[in-house]
């Protein structure tokens, strides 16, 4: 019998149940990872080191595709986190990364960096893959960028997931290497 590969998701957790649906899983024997952050807080009467999840209202699954049941029907999760209709797949370098920086970094926060008109941007997926540009409009989940190519100016509305921030300052050559940080609204 051959084993089905299992693979990394998001789930959406209730808030302030990170902790609870981490626990639930392991109970259920589901590979998860609530990543911890120790946090100092102050009570009237003492100074105490916490540990909180990283990401507000989410706990990473590792599940093969028969066994996504089993998560959906655990007590605090609202749902897997979805991308073009699909549960959201997460590479297992992305897990294994935000292990490490955990181990190598102390104070760590999750924080969004907005995307601004005049941003230099690369385009990470799509039929305009590797394409840099310059953002002229920022919509709600979209950014309007300005692509240049053949002596000519394209202009293509994307979601903001597809791009990465490379800049804001001067059109960047192509010996540079992008910003890995993405925004997500």
């Amino acid at each position: 019998m051959q084993q089905e590969m299992s693979t990394w998701y998001a789930v959406y957790t209730k808030a302030r149940w990170e902790k609870k649906v981490a626990d639930l899983l392991t109970r259920k024997r589901v590979e998860n990872y609530c990543p911890m952050s120790p946090v100092e807080r102050q009570w009237s009467d003492r100074r105490k080191v916490i540990s909180e999840p990283l990401f507000k209202s989410y706990v990473f699954v590792r599940v093969p595709e028969s066994r996504k049941w089993v998560v959906r029907e655990t007590e605090g999760i609202v749902n897997f986190v979805y991308w073009l209709g699909k549960p959201a797949m997460i590479p297992d370098h992305e897990i294994e990364l935000i292990k490490r920086f955990l181990r190598e970094y102390k104070d760590v926060t999750v924080e969004q960096f907005p995307l601004h008109e005049n941003d230099l941007i690369q385009v990470k997926s799509g039929p305009l893959m590797h394409q840099r540009g310059r953002i002229i409009e920022v919509g709600r989940n979209t950014v309007k960028a300005q692509l240049s190519s053949l002596g000519y100016t394209l202009v293509a509305t994307l979601p903001t997931t597809e791009v990465i921030l490379i800049g804001s300052d001067a059109v960047p050559s192509e010996a540079e290497t992008p910003y890995a940080g993405l925004y997500h609204q």
